[in-house]
């Protein structure tokens, strides 16, 4: 058979499935604005992270059983901006980020909530906050940890002071890409960045790019916007920037960490229903006594909670008095969960909830 023929005859099946496919993403859609409805009617959230969650887990392992033809790992991105444009029938979610656009923050926001809401860059991060707090955006996504420099203090201290909750978190891996418009790199003259990126890449760019101009600018997302107007120029910046600005990337991966991951928290003014694969966060701090901190955790202990992460903070009320950031595993809605903060909240002079969220998928 003449291999056009049979191009075609294949193509006209993907058409016909192509079509199939668009006439259930409007069903899809139709009974999301159903259940919208439902919500509004029973004043309920329109976002539930938890659901969201059960229907990736729940897809992931249907695919697997067809013999992920189609890449299991695509499942989740796929679904999520279905997902998020179906819930854009339902009501526009607004989502405030640490700004600008293209950053590292607004990828973790796109990666949390899809394209179809609308995502509001702010100059700081208690602008978020802020944001949130005025009823002008229902969440927000922050910084909170990153692998190789460590804990973002600024996101905690306002954890405390403001009356939001932490409704889940994503995990982004931190990699830098070289990206422009002329996909040439041995045509490329200056090379844009932030500092802290351009510092990052240093060894790459000396060794592959040893007579290129490397120009220092405010964000790395500046620098994707810089590059898209200059033939002869390129930039240091995340595959969300290149995707906004439409750049090529010239070269993956060229900052010099290997395991370099930041965790983004999404914030919002409800905790979210349990998922069954949820983490709890809350702050305590400690009376003055000989094994204060023993004393306090022994709830956890008591109860088989198990704690992933403790951070100490000074409390910025007495000199050398600190308050403790403390993960665990489970859900407040759970009975042994609830037992156990309600011990540990008797023991300790300050204690907050500051979210029961799933972890991230």
């Amino acid at each position: 058979m003449d291999y056009r023929k049979e191009l075609d005859r294949l193509r006209q099946q993907i058409d016909r499935v192509d079509e199939q496919i668009l006439k259930l993403l409007n069903e899809r859609a139709k009974l999301a604005r159903e259940v919208g409805e439902v919500k509004k009617k029973h004043n309920l959230p329109i976002y539930v992270p938890s659901r969201e969650q059960k229907i990736f887990e729940r897809l992931e392992k249907i695919n697997k059983q067809l013999g992920e033809i189609f890449p299991t790992d695509f499942i989740k991105p796929v679904f999520r901006e279905i997902i998020s444009a179906c819930r854009s029938t339902e009501e526009s979610l607004k989502v405030a980020y640490l700004g600008p656009r293209a950053t590292f923050t607004h990828h973790a926001s796109i990666e949390h909530f899809g394209q179809a809401v609308e995502h509001i860059p702010v100059q700081t991060i208690k602008d978020v906050f802020e944001e949130i707090v005025k009823g002008k955006a229902d969440y927000g996504v922050v910084p909170v940890e990153n692998t190789i420099e460590g804990i973002v203090n600024y996101t905690l201290d306002l954890l405390v002071d403001y009356p939001l909750m932490i409704t889940g978190e994503v995990i982004l891996e931190i990699s830098l890409h070289l990206m422009g418009i002329n996909p040439n790199k041995n045509e490329i003259v200056r090379v844009y960045s932030h500092r802290h990126a351009l510092a990052e890449c240093r060894d790459w760019l000396m060794k592959n790019l040893p007579d290129a101009q490397l120009i220092e600018v405010e964000s790395t997302a500046k620098a994707a916007e810089m590059a898209k107007d200059d033939y002869e120029s390129a930039a240091v910046a995340s595959e969300a920037a290149a995707d906004i600005y439409g750049l090529h990337i010239i070269e993956r991966k060229i900052d010099r960490h290997t395991h370099n991951y930041t965790r983004f928290l999404i914030i919002g003014k409800d905790i979210p229903p349990p998922s069954g694969n949820d983490k709890t966060t809350f702050v305590f701090s400690l009376k003055n006594e000989v094994g204060a901190l023993y004393k306090t955790l022994e709830p956890l202990y008591k109860h088989g909670i198990n704690m992933t992460k403790i951070e100490s903070r000074p409390s910025k009320k007495e000199a050398w008095d600190y308050i403790f950031f403390t993960d665990i595993e489970g859900h407040i809605s759970e009975e042994k969960v609830k037992k156990a903060l309600n011990e540990l909240q008797k023991k300790s002079p300050f204690f907050k909830i500051l979210g029961s969220y799933p972890k991230a998928h």
